[in-house]
């Protein structure tokens, strides 16, 4: 593994938001940490271990965060919202309650029953628990999914990306879109001259493994996915979208937008 500066590895912490599968039946990390920083104990933080840099602070604050203190490509992202919103992984709901505000229908679903109850207190109209494969998410049709704080992670690996791709389409309203953020993180493996070094014969190398800790409390390990933007074009395309990026950051962390290709007539 070559050398982590710290500002990669403060990029890579702080890029991911929420465990997506069920791991957090045992123990609830994340959940604990909201609801203490929810209670008034503003200096609550994780910390964060993954397989490819060292351990990182998160502060439960920044999932707590206004309009304005979310970086230019979420803001676009809402911005880019319409009809009805499904926020898959919505955290502390910072994004469900800024569209709430613009009278958007949002539904706000999180793993984290922590996370859950607090986007309840928050004033989140509509919340639930819920992995986002779970196929009770397509009772119901939304016009718009999002997945942002680098939410393509959620699905873990790639072979949950090929799964989600599938599973969104139960979802989606007819013309619905998926709008989400991904960041390349070859970077991690670059060398001092600068040039890559991967193991070709491993796995992707946007495939991570996280585990959290909050206190003395230790959520279980979980997979996490950093795709970048040709992996999820091909992934995209392979499953019968049309694919359209919005935009990019100086972190190498992009907006994309998936609309279900339309059908020709022969």
């Amino acid at each position: 593994m070559p050398y982590l500066a710290a500002s990669a590895r403060s990029r890579l912490t702080r890029t991911f938001e929420f465990m997506p599968a069920s791991n957090l039946s045992a123990a609830d990390p994340l959940g604990h940490a909201l609801l203490d920083y929810q209670r008034g104990q503003l200096d609550a933080s994780l910390t964060v271990h993954s397989n490819v840099a060292e351990e990182e602070p998160l502060p439960a604050a920044y999932f707590f965060r206004s309009l304005w203190e979310m970086p230019e490509l979420e803001r676009q992202a809402l911005d880019e919202c319409r009809g009805r919103v499904l926020d898959l992984g919505a955290g502390a709901g910072c994004h469900a309650l800024e569209l709430q505000s613009r009278d958007f229908e949002v539904k706000a679903v999180d793993i984290s029953a922590g996370a859950v109850q607090v986007m309840q207190e928050r004033g989140v109209r509509e919340v639930a628990c819920h992995d986002i494969f779970d196929a009770a998410l397509a009772n119901g049709k939304y016009d718009t999914l999002l997945m942002l704080m680098n939410g393509v992670g959620l699905v873990g690996t790639l072979q949950g990306l090929e799964k989600f791709l599938r599973h969104a389409r139960t979802m989606l309203a007819p013309g619905g879109q998926i709008l989400a953020t991904s960041s390349d993180i070859s970077y991690l493996y670059e060398d001092e001259d600068g040039a890559l070094v991967f193991d070709l014969n491993g796995p992707y190398y946007g495939e991570v493994t996280y585990t959290m800790q909050y206190g003395e409390q230790h959520g279980a390990e979980f997979p996490w996915l950093f795709a970048d933007a040709s992996i999820v074009q091909d992934y995209a395309e392979d499953a019968g979208y049309e694919v359209e990026f919005l935009g990019e950051d100086e972190q190498q962390q992009y907006l994309v937008r998936l609309t279900v290709r339309m059908e020709r007539d022969a």
